[in-house]
């Protein structure tokens, strides 16, 4: 048996999910940076692995490789963990954390970040249409119901659903400030999210990077 190998880029979101999932299962792996300005994922030994050429990726211990960071979490808890709490089996418990997973992927990371960050990084442009910060509060507005009185995103407990999640709203706050006001039950969630161990170097520092990314392009919001 091999080790797990993780491989990514600091400032990705999906990367940070897999790693606070690692961490929170206990597991250790080694972390392998991807160049992507540099194409290595579009090499032939990474493109072997992952024909989709994207980060996260997951090698296991078996030598198998699992790109995705939703699948990759799963996976991760269903063979390693010793309890279903990060990943419940109970039908309902786990659609619920099914569909935050869901909202995560196509709502926050594509609808959201992916929709503003592609624009700016791949064709070189400058300004963010107002429409499109506009869309980062409307789904501000959904995860303040979906919290509602509980904890965390799905109960008393955190699921992968809070680890993905966190990823990405950690990710947009720089373009989207989070008014304590407007939203006290997604501050108060953050602010438990904050105080995970290790949270910083596996999350905080990231996101704070691809803020940072989008401060150094963004020259207007239109």
């Amino acid at each position: 048996m091999g080790k797990l190998v993780l491989y990514g880029v600091e400032a990705s979101p999906p990367v940070r999910a897999c790693k606070l999932t690692l961490d929170a299962l206990g597991l250790q792996y080694e972390y392998k940076l991807v160049n992507l300005l540099g194409g290595e994922h579009r090499s032939k030994e990474y493109t072997l692995k992952n024909p989709q050429h994207t980060v996260p990726m997951l090698e296991d211990d078996d030598g198998k490789c699992i790109w995705e960071s939703h699948a990759i979490c799963a996976y991760l808890v269903r063979r390693y963990a010793k309890d279903d709490t990060l990943y419940p089996k109970d039908y309902f418990k786990r659609a619920l954390v099914d569909q935050r997973l869901h909202f995560e992927s196509g709502v926050l990371f594509q609808g959201c970040i992916r929709n503003i960050a592609a624009p700016l990084f791949y064709k070189n442009e400058t300004e963010v249409p107002r429409h499109k910060i506009d869309a980062i509060y409307e789904a501000y507005d959904f995860l303040e119901v979906f919290i509602g009185s509980q904890a965390y995103l799905c109960g008393t407990g955190i699921t992968i659903a809070d680890f993905s999640m966190v990823s990405s709203v950690t990710s947009l706050v720089g373009l989207a400030p989070i008014d304590p006001k407007r939203y006290p039950k997604l501050t108060g969630w953050l602010d438990r999210m904050a105080k995970l161990p290790n949270y910083q170097s596996l999350n905080g520092n990231g996101a704070q990077m691809l803020i940072d990314m989008f401060s150094s392009k963004i020259t207007k919001i239109v």
